[in-house]
Parts: structure tokens; C-alpha cells; sequence
């Protein structure tokens, strides 16, 4: 018989049985489609040896005056700005007290230190910074006091904090101690890493919970918003305050960013009707209005989590609605709160828990104008969005949606797939971001079992395909300021992505483990066996970087579509005895032909990596097969 090509069909499908999808893909991971192929993706590396702390969940980037290519980073417990691989911390302060009772009371050959200091307002793991202490006598010495600190709480009134030192018997002679005017600066409180749902009575479906018992307020992840006004960086922790970091002329002072509404001296001098507190800040590109989503209104310190509020135009400090400026404020109707916004280039899309709406810029009286595009959709995060090519993608709670003037419901034949094995109680950690230079849209989320983001799925909007894989990252931007698209870890860092082609995260480099394998497809007739006896491969390894690299072909056989793909005897590349096993090949760059032995009626064709330096891209590969018996 002729050679049979193994032509098939670009993308992956899982919205039926595998052999209902005969001539597609139905399995893969760290693998994209390109010109309708597949191929493993590309690796990545650390942005420097530097860390930061905390889960990271914002990445933003933007030039100063001066050229300085610096990039904010919001973690759950820091706010930092990156410039040349450095990361310095601007978080803000949430106040500043000085103690007047010598507030350390120390431990003989303990580095735990015990702190009073009166309603202290900590949460364990916030940071404070001393100064003005005086030593204890000992080891303990003013040095080592008057530095930053992690705080664990003891009571509302004292908590502990460890020093890096011991302290010895003539610190605790004197005991307490420190001297009489100590300088606290707290940092604002830190946030968490998982979001912890509601609990009791009326906090689940109808019926659910435990009667008698309080609903629990929702322990919110540390989500930051950050948008640029020129070269100075406003930003927002979610139900927090606005902040404004100004960068001094070069050399760059990293100073920590400040209350927005307390900013002075003029002609930036915040009003009092600034908001102190909000879900999430942006700026308007075209008309430059700062605009604050989900804040307190007018003479209130309260949350309105429909209120949108914006400032006057080319003045982020003038707040209070006059006749003579442009500030003011609406308040959307449909849904219960405010989730996402998003700009794009002609207006600001703004998503509700049941709605979306456009928002655009009108001019003088009315100044913004808010116009309902959809109702009952949905949208799965604050961040859950992504804009390529002037058309917006988003992940709702049960299918994704796409909107270029209008809204519409975007296929996925992987519908099934992520949202039958989801972590919808983690929603607030999804996220989605742009790989323009392979026409893609990445979402990121947790897995049912999982309490992380541990997978991604991939749209091409171009080619409109679909590819899915387990990748754990907490953030991604995709930023023409910087070389490729830049991505958090679960390791504290930031990484380039599509640079390389193994995982250089860690040191030395780890080969990435890639896959893709075949829906089945029929080798017999439906009734008699069928058998194949040689392969032709058709792949290329441009990119690699090692001197051989290969990659595994399988077949796998299995006589029926209820069967299991019968198990491999060895993965050797040479076949045995044992012609109706899964047989495994390795392939490698100057391969012409591969002699195989496998017999099933169904079969499934898978390619895999998991060697450094290795990068390949699949052809169209061939098989020589011929009828076999019934039997």
C-alpha cells in the first residue's frame, strides 16, 4: 500500500471521544500551533539573579523623561520597581508613630524581640522600619534596631519581631528598652496569596453552611492596579488607597510612593474629595483622566462598588465636580460590583459581574458616557482580559467571549476541558496577556484540585486554534519596552519568555518536557486489524541548541475505542516480539526512516521532548500500513 501522510487538522479539540475527533489533536503540553504545525514553545529565562518578596500579581512597564525602562511590580507584600534587573522597594507607608516607652523587651540567647507600641494596627507579616532606637547594652545595638523588620503578632497592642543577632544577659538587664523617642514606620498591611472564600450561613448556594454560624468576610488576594501619568506611577491595592511614585530626575531616588490624596505642593495639590479607597485605578491614554473603579463617593469613606469617579483632565489632584473643571462620577446599574476594566483604542471597557459596558470619552458637560454593551455574561477575574488587534478576549465563569463592537460567545474546543476541571473559587488569581509575536492570547488559572495557577490555555487569534498546557506563573505582560513578554513565578522572579529553548529559571538549566499527541485515528477497516511496518518522520530542529537533538514518536494501538492504549514492553527504539504494544522512536535530525511493528485497529500518533537545547517543529510524517487479520 501507499504511504499514508499523517495530515492532521491544526489545533486541538476535546469536546468528544477521542476517536470522534479522528484527524485532530486531542493531547498536548508546552506545545503551540504555527502555520497550522505544532511545535514545542519557547523557553525561558531569568530577568536577573534578583528576587523579590511575595506572590506577584501585577507587572507594569514605562519610560521616564530620561529614558529609564523601569517596571512596577506588585506583590502580595511589596511593591517594588524594577530598573536593570534591581528591584527597590517603594511600598507605601500606612503611618508613621513614634513610641515613647522604650517598646523592646529582649530575651537572653533569644533574637526574638518582643515590641509594645498601642493599637499597632499590624497584621503578622507586615514590615516596619525603626529609627531613633538606642541599643540595649549587648548584641542588640542601635544598628541592629533601627533597620526594617517582619512583624508577627503577639496581641493588638504588642507584637515580635527577629533580629540577627542573639540577645545576651546585658540586653535583658535593663529590660525593656530602645530609648524614649523610637520611630515606627509601617508599611501598609500586607496581603494574601489565596483567596479564602466566604464561610457560614448564607454564604454558599441556598441552604448551604452552618446555621448559627457568621459569615466570614472574604479574605481578598492582594490584587495592585498601576497605570502612568507621564513618568509618575499611580497605584492601588484592591480595596486599598491611591498612591502616586514620582521618579527624581537620573540618578533615579527610589523613594516610597505616597498618598495620592495627600500630594503636594502645587499645581498638584489633592483636593479633599480625592477617593481613599478603591478596587482599581487606571489612566485615560487619550484625554488624561485618572479614573478610579469601585471607590468611596463623595463625602463618604465607604466603598460604592459600582461608582466609577474620575479626576479633572491633566490634573490627577483636582477631584471635587466644579463648573470649571471636568471631574465627576456615575454609577453603573446592572450587577452587584465592579470587576475589570480594560483600555482600548477608542474606549474603556468596563465589566460588572453581569454586564459590560463602554466607556468613552464625551466632552463637557457630561464628560463620560457609559453605554451597556451586554448583560448576563460574566467574567472569570479583575485581570481575566486581554486586547490584541483592537479585538478584547476574556474568560467568563463558563466559555470565553470576545468583543470587536460587539460581544459574542468565542468557540473553544477545549470548553469542556478547563471549565470541568476548574478552581472557580480562585478566580481573582486568573489572568490573561498577549504574545503578539505568535498572534497569541494566553489565559492562565488553578486546576480543580488546586489552590494555584497551574495551567494556561492558549488562543491564536490568527490562526484561530487552540492549545492548552501546566505552567505555573502568577503574572504576564507582553510590553514592546522590553525584549520579549515578561512573566512572575512562583519563585519570586521575573522571567523572558520565548528566549531559549529549555527552563533557565533555575541554575543550571532544566530541559522542558513537551508533548502532543493524535485524537485516534482507524488502521484497519473497523473490523479487521490493521498494521503498520515502517514510519517516514517529517520534523525540523531549527532553533536547538544541541549538537544532537532528538525527539520520541509513539505509536500507541489498542484494538477498540473503549480499550486502553496497550501497554509499552520497553520503550527501546528497536521493536520486540510484542507487535501490539505502544512503541516508542526516537527521531533525531538526519532520521529517514523508522522500521515499526504495531497492530490495532485505532491508533494514536504522540511526538514528545524532554532534552536540553532541543526545539522542533512537526511536518507531516508518514506511515506504510497494510491489512492485518481479525484477530
Amino acid at each position: 500500500m501507499p504511504l499514508q501522510k499523517l495530515q492532521l487538522r491544526p489545533g486541538i479539540n476535546r469536546e468528544s471521544t477521542t476517536l470522534a475527533n479522528e484527524g485532530t489533536w486531542f493531547e498536548m503540553d508546552k506545545v503551540r500551533f504555527r502555520s497550522g504545525y505544532p511545535e514545542k514553545i519557547g523557553g525561558w529565562v531569568r530577568l536577573s539573579a534578583s528576587s523579590f518578596l511575595g506572590v506577584c500579581r501585577s507587572i507594569f512597564n514605562w519610560l521616564t523623561l530620561n529614558g529609564a525602562n523601569l517596571m512596577g511590580v506588585g506583590t502580595n507584600i511589596k511593591f517594588y520597581i524594577e530598573n536593570g534587573g534591581v528591584y527597590y522597594d517603594v511600598t507605601p507607608l500606612r503611618t508613621t508613630v513614634t513610641i515613647n516607652n522604650n517598646p523592646f523587651v529582649a530575651t537572653n540567647g533569644s533574637a526574638i524581640l518582643t515590641v509594645t507600641d498601642t493599637a499597632h494596627g499590624c497584621v503578622t507579616g507586615d514590615f516596619v522600619t525603626f529609627s531613633g532606637a538606642t541599643g540595649l547594652g549587648g548584641n542588640i545595638t542601635a544598628t541592629v534596631l533601627n533597620a526594617e523588620y517582619e512583624v508577627t503578632v503577639v496581641t493588638v497592642n504588642t507584637y515580635q519581631i527577629t533580629a540577627p543577632v542573639a540577645a545576651n544577659a546585658t540586653d535583658t538587664a535593663g529590660s525593656p528598652g530602645g530609648g524614649a523617642a523610637v520611630v515606627a514606620a509601617y508599611q501598609i498591611n500586607v496581603g494574601t496569596e489565596i483567596s479564602t472564600p466566604l464561610s457560614g450561613w448564607g454564604a454558599g448556594a441556598w441552604g448551604s453552611g452552618t446555621w448559627g454560624v457568621g459569615t466570614s468576610s472574604q479574605n481578598l488576594l492582594r490584587l495592585w492596579s498601576q497605570d502612568n501619568y507621564g513618568e509618575n506611577l499611580i497605584i492601588n491595592p484592591r480595596g486599598g488607597a491611591l498612591y502616586l511614585w514620582i521618579p527624581n530626575p537620573s540618578p533615579i531616588v527610589y523613594n516610597r510612593a505616597g498618598l495620592l490624596s495627600s500630594t503636594s505642593p502645587a499645581p498638584y495639590t489633592t483636593d479633599v474629595d480625592c477617593p481613599t479607597v478603591c478596587n482599581a485605578v487606571a489612566v485615560s491614554d487619550s484625554s488624561r483622566f485618572v479614573l478610579a473603579f469601585g471607590c468611596n463617593d463623595y463625602g463618604s469613606a465607604t466603598i460604592d462598588p459600582l461608582l466609577v469617579r474620575w479626576s479633572d483632565q491633566e490634573n490627577y489632584a483636582v477631584w471635587s465636580p466644579l463648573i470649571t473643571n471636568q471631574a465627576g462620577s456615575f454609577r453603573l446599574s446592572i450587577g452587584s460590583t465592579l470587576v475589570a476594566q480594560q483600555q482600548t483604542r477608542q474606549e474603556i471597557l468596563v465589566w460588572t459581574d453581569a454586564a459590560i459596558y463602554s466607556m468613552q470619552y464625551l466632552g463637557p458637560p457630561f464628560v463620560w458616557g457609559f453605554q451597556l454593551l451586554a448583560d448576563n455574561i460574566s467574567i472569570a477575574g479583575p485581570n481575566a482580559m486581554a486586547t490584541a488587534t483592537s479585538i478584547t478576549y476574556w474568560m467568563g465563569v463558563d466559555k470565553f467571549y470576545t468583543y470587536s463592537g460587539r460581544v459574542e460567545t468565542l468557540y473553544c474546543p477545549l470548553r469542556q476541558y478547563i471549565f470541568g476541571d476548574i478552581n472557580l473559587e480562585q478566580q481573582p488569581q486568573f489572568f490573561a496577556g498577549t504574545n503578539e509575536g505568535f498572534n497569541e492570547v494566553w489565559w492562565f488559572y488553578c486546576s480543580a484540585n488546586s489552590n494555584t495557577v497551574d495551567r494556561y490555555v492558549i488562543y491564536n487569534y490568527l490562526e484561530q486554534v487552540w492549545s492548552y498546557g501546566n505552567l505555573a506563573r502568577t503574572a504576564w505582560l507582553d510590553t514592546p519596552l522590553r525584549s520579549s513578554p515578561t512573566a512572575a513565578d512562583y519563585n519570586n522572579q521575573l522571567v523572558y519568555h520565548e528566549q531559549g529553548v529549555d527552563d533557565g529559571s533555575v541554575s543550571p538549566a532544566a530541559p522542558i518536557t513537551a508533548f502532543c499527541q493524535s485524537a485516534d485515528f482507524n488502521i484497519g477497516d473497523g473490523h479487521n486489524y490493521g498494521f503498520a511496518w515502517r514510519m517516514i518522520p517529517d520534523i525540523t530542529f531549527n532553533g536547538s541548541t544541541a549538537n544532537t537533538p532528538a525527539v520520541t514518536m509513539t505509536l500507541k494501538p489498542r484494538q477498540n475505542p473503549g480499550a486502553n492504549y496497550s501497554a509499552a514492553a520497553t520503550p527501546s527504539v528497536t521493536s520486540t516480539q510484542d507487535y501490539q504494544a505502544v512503541r516508542n522512536y526516537e527521531v533525531q535530525q538526519f532520521t529517514e526512516i523508522v522500521y515499526v511493528r504495531v497492530r490495532g485497529r485505532q491508533m494514536a500518533f504522540r511526538v514528545s521532548s524532554n532534552g536540553l537545547g532541543v526545539q522542533w517543529q512537526l511536518g507531516v510524517p508518514s506511515l506504510d500500513l497494510r491489512p492485518d487479520g481479525r484477530r
